[in-house]
């Protein structure tokens, strides 16, 4: 990825009644000012992510190189059941999505359920650096209050 502004911020957002979600502009600025196709891609219980194209295609098209060549070495014949687990999560994983007028991203059906959500639900909108992070709000305030005791270790961690 390119050297380019991080993504910082965190927005309370509320879905209308068609599954829409507006993204602060700041955020998609950045996103496709790198690229005008986006990703949005199943991170963990109760949180979305949105990437642009040219940053999440690398990772996906690594891990289908891995399973393919994997396949072809022969490696997997009798591993086919995990072969299988790992198809269904490359296949289900992420979804190319468009942002409409007025910055609203529709949050496709099978990523609904994803993050337990229903028409009228707020959504945490959240600059993650990199990407832009949508969570429900029960799981971002369970992820936040278990990461931020280690906020400081991370910024050494990084800082080395």
């Amino acid at each position: 990825m390119s050297a380019t502004k991080p993504i910082l911020g965190e927005y309370v957002r509320t879905l209308d009644q068609r599954f829409r979600l507006g993204i602060p502009s700041t955020f998609l600025e950045i996103l496709i000012a790198q690229s005008p196709q986006l990703i949005l891609a199943k991170e963990q219980t109760g949180c979305l992510s949105l990437w642009p194209e040219n940053v999440w295609r690398p990772h996906i098209e690594s891990a289908v190189k891995l399973v393919q060549s994997t396949l072809h070495a022969g490696k997997l014949m009798q591993r086919t059941q995990e072969v299988q687990e790992l198809g269904r999560l490359l296949s289900t994983r992420h979804k190319v999505v468009s942002v409409a007028e007025r910055g609203r991203l529709v949050i496709p059906e099978g990523f609904r359920g994803f993050l337990a959500v229903e028409p009228k639900s707020d959504l945490i909108v959240v600059g993650a650096a990199v990407c832009v992070e949508l969570w429900q709000p029960t799981a971002w305030n369970a992820f936040i209050s278990d990461e931020m005791p280690m906020f400081q270790k991370k910024i050494d961690a990084l800082s080395i």
